[in-house]
């Protein structure tokens, strides 16, 4: 028999809920974290992978002067136009798998992180997982987090969320959730609570449990 992979933890979580936050956190303790968004970043930075294909499709209109991706206008773009929303999925998620597939090969510990968005929307990666992890916030926190930290209308917030799971139901497909509606310290200590929760299940174990092993053993 193949020699099993180690475990791989899917996190996810809604707009501004936190999830690079608790992602930080896990990398401190020494996990080895894969993130979709940065991956995507990379991909439409100045001379990123993705860009060529990117200005083929949708022309300098969405092009930063630095030749980066312009966010802004790009998000504009595909809320408008969902068959556009969908060209540009065509040309980024195929190099975010890819590659999220290298970088979760490279690392040693007994088990990885892997940040989706959207895990439980897109449903790409369902399949790599051992278990998954939901952060979990009240909508009028993320909406507040997000307008702090971006240029984004309350609306445009507010449409990026109706596109999501809610909360209810993302918190009853994940495996495991994270409150972040407290302090830092709270969320330290749920962060140390669960990273001990991973390590005593696959350290050492022959084989990752599939997600469907673990429902009646939710660790909330």
């Amino acid at each position: 028999m193949a020699a099993c992979k180690r475990a791989i933890i899917g996190l996810t979580g809604g707009i501004g809920s936190g999830k690079s936050a608790v992602a930080q956190r896990f990398a401190a303790l020494g996990v080895d974290v894969v993130d979709t968004d940065e991956i995507a970043h990379a991909l439409t930075a100045s001379a990123g992978a993705a860009m060529p294909a990117i200005a083929a499709a949708f022309g300098a209109g969405v092009i930063a002067a630095d030749g980066s991706m312009d966010r802004a206008a790009m998000r504009t773009l595909v809320f408008a136009d969902p068959a556009r929303r969908a060209q540009l999925e065509g040309i980024l998620h195929p190099m975010i798998h890819a590659e999220s597939l290298r970088r979760l090969s490279l690392g040693q510990g007994p088990y990885a992180m892997l940040v989706v968005p959207l895990l439980f929307e897109t449903g790409t990666y369902l399949g790599l997982l051992s278990r998954t992890l939901a952060i979990d916030c009240p909508e009028d926190m993320q909406l507040s987090r997000v307008m702090q930290r971006s240029r984004l209308t309350e609306e445009q917030v507010r449409a990026i969320m109706a596109a999501q799971l809610s909360r209810s139901e993302r918190k009853a497909r994940s495996d495991d959730v994270i409150d972040n509606s407290g302090d830092l310290t709270a969320l330290d200590l749920q962060v140390a609570l669960k990273h001990r929760y991973y390590l005593a299940s696959f350290t050492g174990a022959a084989c990752p449990p599939s997600s469907t092993d673990h429902t009646d053993s939710r660790s909330d």
